[in-house]
């Protein structure tokens, strides 16, 4: 044991100290959002001459330190959140000045707030490794329940990694907190909010937020065990009593200035005797391990955690309030609770009252998820897992140890279908953030893709066991299609993690290419010789960091690559060097031709990359690119050439695919691939065999196998009596002659799906066609919707999508995308084609037989909910040549939404509803509203104003149900406020702001009003000072969390609007002359110049955007008024501070306005008693001072008060026991001969008042000619005042 803690005496170490462990004690007041704490944080210095420590302290204030038990009065603290504020009369362009004193809490790491320097008193020695402090040290205390000898093992080595060499120093710190502005979010505790009242922490990505509720080191890389401590009241009404007690006394004779008032009563009165009643629960980081009632008052109670695995201040949290408790183990199948029994983990769930079943059925899969990842990845790091839904949480989920603090709009009940996958993703991914993210964190910053990469990694895996392989491909597919759209002039996903605090959608970039690059990682891997994928690779990970191999559990890319290497028996620089430390994602055009006489398939791979040229800003991420582009973000080094193994899959003509494995090694590859079957093609198509027997007039029985393989999908609605119905088409002649005389039915290029890429394959459609019918793979069939949805319209090609929509054995994602490929082929040239499969494709699936009134709802099949769903959406989108949505389209939509009955599903229809409306508003907004007038018109075919009426009745008819029944998160009237602001803006209706403005007020839910504020924004706030004002104030003072971080996303997306000139007149106008000419007046070449570069770079929209404000007072006084709230956040402030840095110079001085200086009263009250008070009257003119000839002596005294400044009363008795007796002191002054400057008193008279002057004191004296002006002496004493001359 003495060998494990010698370590070299040269070496330096980097930080001067580690924590061991730190205990924290909190005793909160609910009601008024304050707090005592108390925290004791045992160091192990590095150094021996270790004198004081730095910690990281934000909006507390420090009553006392100890060091060793020992009283430390040597210690400086500066709390930024005093300093984030301007005094006087500053503006917006003072943004500097404050930010400024702010800088240091902006830096990554942040400064260190409190340095304590150690009394002399305190010896640090070296540490004998045979007491018991150093077996302490060595070996920390475990719960035998949830520690294993892998974890001893763990911390043993990372506290020698540490160098634990010294003896420990243990530093208190006692503190309150009057005014939790940052790290807490309270809900439910003010009178207008009638949401139960609770409260729980808050984390964030950035820095700095686990300071504000107690003294510690906020780095992820500090990581120790922790003791944390509760207090807070047993029941909602013991929260109110005590706080209206403690207001009882603090405002006993005034004291301090505060009284109580009327509104706090009110407040306190605000909840229901019920509500009272409902017991506090504590729900923290670790693993309980006491509840006990306060011994000293009975209303409070103390809940005590403990937590033995290290872990960053950054996660750890808890929550208060009415929680009600399920035991989620309760969901496990049979089998895996037979498998488990007693040894398998505690996982349970809180949630707010009436709220329970909602949380069953969001959280069903945990349990099964849990016991997934302890199966495949070992065991879970922590004693129990939990998750706490709460309200106003500004993110989806705050990740803290062996704790999820989950917002409530998570949940959902068992009729809701929508949310089912998205929500479930997000909760399993919290669960694996307990592996990857707490218990195992990045080492640097630019680490932080592995951590999240692996985590989102696992979750796949989870959701792929749970809903199969086709779902998990088919995302997969779809999430590489987004990177390949959003992956163009972006920095490298290496470089991207220290810059995840400039933008969320850096954080949201980062979550959807990590996983992915790791996912083909996985691919190549497989393929690797004796290599069992990723999944083993990440596994060991886990056990390395368990044994103490990873130091202090965090991970770097350079550790990462050498396990792959390792257990992957493959070099990884060339694929790091691409898709981690490289950016963007290539593209191939491939060409074939087949060689008859080599018999082999001549190939040639072209690769292409996406190069960032000049494109048109986007308002919705206009701000992230000003921020990146301040901040010096560029974008990473295009790849010259991206290489690797792909695989080639040739389905030859008897229907057997061969796979080839090439090597893409340049920007340009030719190869020759071998053909293994004779060249003719050897089948017909199964139509061909049916005309054959058809006119032969035998029945084609279709039992051969070479039938089964070439036609396995889309082989539907093949009668003679359904094409003609159905208006299919089929192939002509010539183009079954062609197919017939080809080699091969289709070139699938990366089968395996090893890149990220976009892959244009030269082949003839037909062969599309059959790699869509016959090839298995859900990704191949994607594939080929996608090519021929991108063609040109043809009745062919409806017949395809429709077939394919109609084939229940397709996966629902690919005949959902079939229905959506089918309005490109609605064309008024081809009769409609496209739109009357769409119609009878719905009344074959959901109306009555043959009828086009829909059945009542049944959305017990996910996937035919999806297709109903799916064809309204591709409906709307019908247009003729003149781009308006033909009356049919509308009937269409508009029956749907009249007719639809949803008695007797056990689902909601909210969702399936809201597409109704926004699909048929999409067709209305198409053309204006028809003219209401005798000479107009009406259409044969119903296209008139009554029917443009009827529609909007019943859209409006929806969101008045919504009022009384809401739907789940008000989804028809957020629909319908989208339906308003569209129709509006395409003069279908007439636009009325009080229609958005209604639900902008404070009590709407939150997402209701964010989208009333979403269509001001596109409105257009600007020129309209009233909402602009109403815009700041919900922005500057919301007590929501999550509609701060929502408001400030839309202030961005209203500047970014006004930018790029969404907002403005068009550069060329239209003028109508007086004879019904139209003339088109021509800009400039400048002007044509000026506006190029406002919509194509950020110098030129930054300087629109300047020019646009310029003279907007309303705009500046409102986002000044946002930036100095005292409710925002520190880092909220930041944000808006750079929107002023980015739209106003920086003017380093301001206006002080001071008051004027008022006259001070004397009045005798009688008893012998005096009272001096400030006058209401202001002096604004400047007196004389007095000039006496002689010099005179003048005495007096003066008692000495507490607080100096303040209307005093003194007797000889009945003199309070909370204040002192004065004490007579006596001062003297000259009065010397005449100077032109004002003499000044001594520092004893401004006990007499604060804010007086000189001047003010002598003006209290009688007007007397000066050499006859007698002494003034004021005595106060025991025996009362008396005034002499």
């Amino acid at each position: 044991m003495v060998g494990l803690i010698v370590t070299s005496s040269d070496s330096v170490p980097e930080t001067p100290f580690s924590i061991l462990h730190q205990k924290v004690e909190l005793e909160i007041d609910l009601l008024s959002r304050s707090l005592r704490g108390k925290t004791e944080i045992n160091i192990n210095p590095h150094l021996k001459g270790l004198k004081s420590i730095s910690l990281n302290c934000r909006q507390c204030d420090i009553k006392r330190v100890f060091v060793n038990g020992k009283a430390c009065s040597n210690y400086t603290y500066d709390d930024p959140y005093t300093e984030a504020n301007l005094s006087w009369k500053a503006g917006v362009r003072q943004w500097k000045m404050l930010k400024s004193k702010i800088q240091d809490t902006l830096k990554d790491p942040p400064e260190e707030e409190l340095v304590i320097t150690f009394p002399k008193s305190v010896k640090i020695d070296d540490l004998d490794p045979f007491t018991v402090e150093a077996q302490k040290v060595l070996l920390p205390k475990k719960d035998a329940a949830d520690a294993s000898s892998l974890d001893i093992t763990q911390g043993t080595r990372a506290v020698v990694e540490q160098g634990s060499q010294f003896t420990s120093v243990t530093v208190t710190v006692e503190y309150t907190i009057d005014k939790i502005r940052d790290g807490m979010q309270f809900v439910g505790w003010d009178q207008a909010d009638l949401r139960y009242p609770h409260a729980y922490t808050t984390q964030s990505a950035a820095t700095g937020a686990a300071c504000c509720l107690f003294p510690c080191i906020d780095k992820l890389t500090s990581r120790c065990t922790w003791d944390i401590s509760i207090t807070c009241s047993r029941t909602i009404g013991d929260a109110i009593w005590q706080s209206q007690m403690s207001s009882k006394m603090s405002s006993l004779n005034g004291v301090n200035g505060q009284h109580a008032t009327e509104e706090s009563t009110l407040s306190r009165d605000s909840f229901s005797e019920e509500d009272k009643l409902l017991d506090l629960v504590v729900v923290g980081t670790g693993e309980l391990t006491d509840e006990i009632v306060n011994a000293t008052d009975s209303s409070k109670k103390i809940t005590s955690f403990h937590c033995a695995v290290p872990i960053a201040a950054h996660h750890v949290g808890f929550a208060i309030g009415p929680f009600e408790r399920v035991d989620l183990g309760e969901l496990r199948e049979g089998e895996e609770d037979d498998r488990f029994g007693q040894n398998a983990i505690g996982t349970y769930g809180f949630c707010l009252p009436g709220r329970t079943d909602d949380l069953k059925n969001t959280c069903l899969p945990i349990a099964m998820a849990l016991d997934f990842f302890i199966i495949n990845y070992g065991s879970y790091p922590f004693g129990t897992y939990k998750l706490c839904f709460v309200d106003d949480n500004a993110a989806h989920v705050n990740d803290t140890a062996s704790l999820s603090i989950c917002s409530s709009r998570l949940l959902f009940s068992e009729d809701i279908i929508e949310p089912l996958d998205s929500v479930t993703r997000q909760l399993v991914h919290s669960l694996a953030v307990q592996w990857m993210g707490i218990n195992i964190i990045p080492e640097s910053p630019e680490d932080t893709w592995v951590v999240v990469g692996i985590a989102y990694f696992i979750t796949d895996l989870f959701l792929k066991k749970l809903s199969g392989n086709n779902d998990y491909r088919y995302r997969q597919k779809k999430a590489a299609d987004q990177v390949f759209k959003l992956d163009v002039a972006r920095p490298p996903l290496y470089e991207l993690g220290s810059i995840l605090a400039l933008d969320p959608f850096e954080l949201e970039f980062m979550e959807l290419k990590a996983p992915l690059v790791l996912f083909i990682l996985d691919r190549r891997l497989h393929k690797a010789g004796g290599s069992t994928g990723l999944s083993r690779i990440i596994m060991r990970l886990f056990l390395n960091a368990k044994v103490g191999d990873m130091v202090n559990a965090a991970i770097n890319t350079n550790y990462f690559i050498k396990q792959c290497e390792k257990l992957g028996h493959t070099k990884m620089d060339v694929f790091m060097t691409q898709w981690v430390y490289g950016a963007g994602c290539p593209r191939f055009q491939v060409s074939q031709r087949f060689n008859k006489k080599k018999l082999v398939v001549e190939m040639l791979v072209r690769q292409i990359q996406e190069e960032a040229g000049a494109r048109d800003l986007d308002k919705d991420t206009f701000m992230r690119e000003v921020k990146e582009d301040d901040r010096g973000v560029y974008a990473g080094a295009v790849q010259p050439v991206f290489t690797g193994p792909m695989t080639i899959r040739i389905h030859e003509a008897d229907g057997t695919p061969y796979e080839h494995i090439i090597e893409i090694k340049e920007a340009q590859t030719k190869f020759d691939i071998p053909y293994n079957t004779k060249y003719k093609r050897l089948k017909r198509s199964r139509r061909q065999k049916e005309r054959t027997s058809a006119a032969a007039g035998i029945e084609y029985a279709a039992d051969g196998n070479d039938d089964v393989l070439l036609y396995c999908l889309g082989d539907v609605l093949q009668s003679e009596e359904e094409i003609q119905d159905w208006k299919l088409s089929d192939w002509t002649k010539e183009e079954e002659d062609r197919m017939s005389q080809e080699s091969y039915e289709w070139i699938r290029m990366d089968a395996d799906f090893e890149w990220i890429c976009k892959m244009d394959i030269q082949m003839p459609g037909y062969m599309y066609l059959s790699q869509l019918q016959q090839d298995r793979d859900v990704v191949a069939q994607l594939e080929s919707i996608q090519y021929m949805a991108d063609r040109n319209a043809l009745p062919l090609l409806s017949t395809i999508f429709v077939r394919t929509l109609m084939d229940r054995r397709y996966f629902h994602g690919i005949r959902t995308a079939a229905a959506l490929a089918l309005h490109k082929q609605a064309k008024q040239e081809f009769d409609w084609i496209g739109l009357h499969h769409l119609e009878k494709a719905f009344e074959e699936l959901f109306c009555f037989p043959d009828s086009k009134m829909p059945k009542p709802n049944d959305f017990s099949d996910r996937a035919a909910y999806y297709i109903q769903c799916a064809i309204p959406q591709a409906v709307a989108k019908v247009r003729d040549n003149g781009r308006t949505s033909p009356i049919r389209a509308r009937k269409f939509l508009f029956e749907k939404l009249r007719y639809n009955d949803n008695s007797n599903n056990e689902f909601s229809d909210s969702h399936y509803l809201a597409i109704l409306m926004g699909s048929l508003a999409e067709a209305m907004s198409t053309k204006p509203a028809p003219v209401d007038s005798d000479d107009y018109m009406q259409d044969d075919d119903g296209d008139d104003l009554h029917f443009h009426t009827a529609c909007l009745e019943e859209i409006d008819r929806y969101r008045r149900i919504d009022e009384w029944i809401p739907s789940h998160d008000n989804i028809l009237s957020r629909t319908s406020l989208d339906c308003k602001l569209q129709l509006a803006q395409a003069g279908a209706v007439s636009l009325d702001l009080l229609d958005f403005l209604m639900y902008t007020r404070e009590g709407i839910a939150d997402n209701l009003r964010l989208k009333a504020f979403e269509s001001l924004v596109k409105i257009g706030l600007l020129k309209r000072n009233a909402i602009l004002r109403w815009f700041f104030v919900v922005l500057g003072t919301d007590p929501s969390a999550y509609m701060r971080q929502r408001m400030l996303g839309l202030l961005g997306k209203l500047l970014g609007s006004a930018a790029i000139g969404d907002s403005s007149d068009a550069a060329a106008a239209t003028v109508t002359d007086h004879d019904g000419l139209t003339i088109e007046q021509e800009t400039s070449t400048e002007a044509r110049k000026l506006e190029l570069e406002r919509k194509q770079t950020i110098p030129g929209a930054i300087e629109a955007l300047k020019a646009e404000l310029d003279g907007n007072e309303e705009f500046e006084v409102g986002l000044w008024g946002a930036t100095s709230s005292p409710i925002i956040s520190l880092s909220e402030m930041v944000q808006l501070l750079d929107i002023c840095a980015t739209l106003y110079p920086a003017i380093s001085s301001m206006l002080v306005v001071l008051n004027y200086p008022r006259y001070w009263a004397c009045s005798k009250v009688g008893k012998g008693k005096v009272r001096f008070s400030k006058a209401s009257r202001v002096r604004t003119k400047r007196i004389t001072t007095l000039q006496p000839r002689n010099a005179t002596t003048t005495t007096l005294i003066t008692p000495k008060f507490a607080n100096a400044g303040e209307a005093r009363e003194t007797s000889n008795s009945n003199v309070p026991a909370t204040m002192p007796p004065p004490v007579a002191v006596k001062r003297s002054f000259t009065l010397k001969p005449p100077k032109k400057e004002t003499p000044s008193l001594p520092s004893g008279a401004s006990s007499l008042s604060s804010g007086s002057s000189s001047s003010q004191l002598l003006s209290a004296q009688p007007p007397t000619e000066p050499e006859k002006r007698p002494k003034l002496i004021l005595k106060f004493g025991k025996g009362g005042s008396s005034r002499s001359p």
